[in-house]
């Protein structure tokens, strides 16, 4: 592999990048992403340069880490590209669909972040020792890339991430920030539990809009699944404390 094109000069993608470089990536890593971004990344020593999308069609990886409605934009616009097409997005069934057409597309989806955003917070070590979901079996090499940055890859399909990512990832959201909303006007005599369990309610919705729109059902029926067990829970609150005793040991 000669070439890296990554669309999408955020947090992902920048740690993509840095990621590459340190499993030993030598060769050039380009950027499609706004002027002053590109100019950041440069300026970082993230990326090399900057390219349009058309320009990325000739590399030899192109890494999607735009947000979701984006990628599905910008998935049309690869067509005639023979480089292995991958992405970041936190859904996958809307994205499968728009990339049916590209042959060597493979759905990505790497389980990590932060709650800050920008490529000036990218790390190298973001992908250490986390899952990163594929929708499709990859070539030998592009899984030893992945291992190389620090990914465990796991095989799914489109369906099945969608309804895995509700339940660990987009419920839990959600519940941060209903917590947060709950817990507004005690935060300053909050200890360290609470700021744990408030932290993501700190992420952004311009990313969360794209990802709940995209997985509204799957989201919904994790959150019925959790309201059920929070009710049986309180049930158990008001029983005797052997009944409480059990379910704080029964996880």
């Amino acid at each position: 592999m000669k070439s890296v094109a990554i669309a999408g000069l955020g947090l992902i993608g920048g740690s993509f990048a840095l990621a590459l470089r340190k499993a030993g990536y030598q060769g050039e890593i380009a950027g499609v992403s706004s002027p002053s971004t590109v100019s950041k990344a440069i300026e970082l020593g993230i990326i090399n340069r900057g390219i349009s999308i058309e320009e990325a069609k000739q590399a030899d990886l192109i890494f999607l880490a735009q947000p979701i409605r984006q990628i599905i934009q910008t998935l049309p616009l690869l067509k005639g590209s023979q480089a292995l097409i991958t992405d970041a997005g936190s859904t996958k069934r809307e994205i499968c669909n728009a990339a049916s057409d590209l042959p060597h597309f493979i759905g990505g989806h790497p389980m990590a972040g932060k709650e800050v955003r920008g490529v000036e917070n990218s790390d190298a070590d973001l992908f250490r020792n986390r899952p990163w979901l594929l929708t499709s079996e990859p070539p030998a090499w592009f899984q030893e890339l992945l291992q190389n940055v620090g990914g465990r890859v796991i095989l799914t399909t489109p369906d099945e991430h969608d309804r895995l990512v509700a339940m660990s990832s987009h419920m839990p959201q959600l519940v941060s920030c209903a917590i947060a909303k709950v817990t507004e006007s005690v935060r300053h005599v909050g200890g360290p539990g609470l700021e744990s369990m408030t932290r993501l309610s700190r992420s952004s919705f311009d990313i969360w809009r794209d990802i709940l729109d995209t997985n509204r059902d799957q989201a919904v029926e994790a959150l019925d699944q959790l309201i059920k067990e929070a009710t049986h829970l309180k049930e158990v609150l008001k029983a005797n404390e052997p009944e409480l005793n059990t379910y704080f040991r029964s996880k």
